[in-house]
């Protein structure tokens, strides 16, 4: 309870009385604090607690939520099992967690079983819905297409594919790989690494030998860490690799990895639904990156919905969802009730400093995470004839 001002007793009385009333809600997180992709956790954790503390702190707000946490320690196979424990020990049915595509899909069957809900807040490679997951970060035409429609006109369509060896990597280079052919342009090479990985020496040699327009990456952690530092050495050797010709781009790379990347970053590209302005300090208001924003607003999604109803569960969603919009860092937010992904501001940054200078930005774009609305003459323009002799 925050420290109580001093007041008349009676009027203490009744204030304590308040407090008391809250309703107490668990509610799981599921983290990871240490592993491969440990500050990407962190930032999702630290925003969930952030959006917890001022839930309780909100004396209009009904609800008091009690974190239940479970760190799975990077280990794929330990997400399920620190989901069941959520569920089978606690109350809570709601669970804010998971970053890789993997650790998700580990989760699904344990949460359609115990009828629970995961908050995801990390973008993804797009191409799934569940009814008992809710999509608060970005699917591919809220930052993989539009990226690319950037890119290919300022630096030309060909590509070189990177990704660390799992879903996440694989699915997007595979999307990747078609709009490039929408482009016009070529795939000058595709490669992936274990996670964890960062012997980079052969995914550089390959890069200087084929010399693409642009670098897709979907490298993880140390692996993209590693690869971004031999790229700017490479950069130094040769001046097509330099990011105002030849820019490393991202769907997944945030301000919270920022300082693991340093000065190799400068110049490079990346896009998703928020950045923070880096001239301006991180408040109560403000967020420091997508991933924290994301998760914050998951909670305060699921403190509305749950203040209305205290009983929703998965089946009851859609409903809550339907013909709303909730407050969130990334403004009113929509969350469709079919796919239950969120409509979401699509923004392209430039890494600049310690942070992002936002070089585009669109407001509320709908989420398509099938791609059933894409039209290549939308996002690369129409193709030009070609005569034939």
């Amino acid at each position: 309870m925050p420290r109580m001002p001093r007041l008349p007793r009676w009027l203490r009385g009744i204030v304590i009385l308040e407090y008391c009333l809250k309703r107490r809600v668990e509610i799981g997180i599921l983290y990871s604090r240490s592993g491969n992709y440990r500050l990407v956790s962190d930032a999702c954790r630290a925003g969930a607690l952030s959006a917890i503390a001022d839930v309780n702190a909100d004396r209009e707000s009904p609800i008091e939520f009690v974190a239940v946490e479970r760190d799975p320690e990077g280990n794929a196979d330990r997400y399920a099992t620190g989901c069941a424990e959520i569920l089978r020990e606690s109350s809570a049915r709601h669970v804010i967690g998971c970053v890789t595509s993997l650790s998700r899909k580990e989760v699904i069957p344990v949460l359609e079983k115990a009828g629970g809900t995961l908050w995801y807040a990390c973008p993804y490679e797009g191409f799934e819905t569940n009814d008992h997951v809710v999509y608060m970060h970005s699917c591919p035409n809220q930052q993989l297409v539009p990226l690319f429609g950037y890119v290919v006109p300022r630096f030309g369509p060909n590509g070189f594919l990177l990704g660390s060896n799992y879903i996440w990597g694989w699915e997007t280079n595979r999307v990747a790989r078609d709009l490039i052919a929408d482009a016009g342009g070529e795939v000058r090479g595709e490669r992936y690494l274990p996670l964890g990985e960062s012997d980079v020496s052969r995914l550089i040699e390959e890069i200087r030998a084929t010399r693409p327009d642009f670098v897709l990456n979907n490298l993880i952690g140390p692996s993209s860490y590693a690869f971004l530092a031999a790229y700017a050495a490479l950069g130094t050797e040769d001046s097509h690799f330099l990011p105002q010709r030849c820019p490393v781009i991202s769907c997944n790379l945030t301000e919270c990895e920022l300082p693991a990347i340093g000065a190799a970053g400068q110049g490079h590209l990346s896009a998703g639904p928020y950045f923070h302005d880096a001239g301006k300090p991180v408040s109560t208001r403000t967020h420091a990156s997508s991933f924290e924003a994301s998760a914050y607003a998951s909670v305060r999604i699921l403190a509305d919905i749950l203040s209305r109803n205290p009983e929703t569960g998965w089946a009851d969603l859609p409903v809550a969802f339907s013909d709303r919009k909730f407050r969130t860092p990334f403004g009113e937010t929509e969350i469709n009730p079919q796919t239950q992904h969120a409509t979401l501001p699509v923004v392209i940054g430039q890494i600049e400093g310690t942070g992002f200078r936002q070089i585009s930005r669109q407001e509320a774009v709908a989420p398509d995470p099938y791609l059933s609305h894409y039209d290549r003459s939308v996002v690369f323009g129409r193709p030009r004839l070609k005569a034939v002799p």
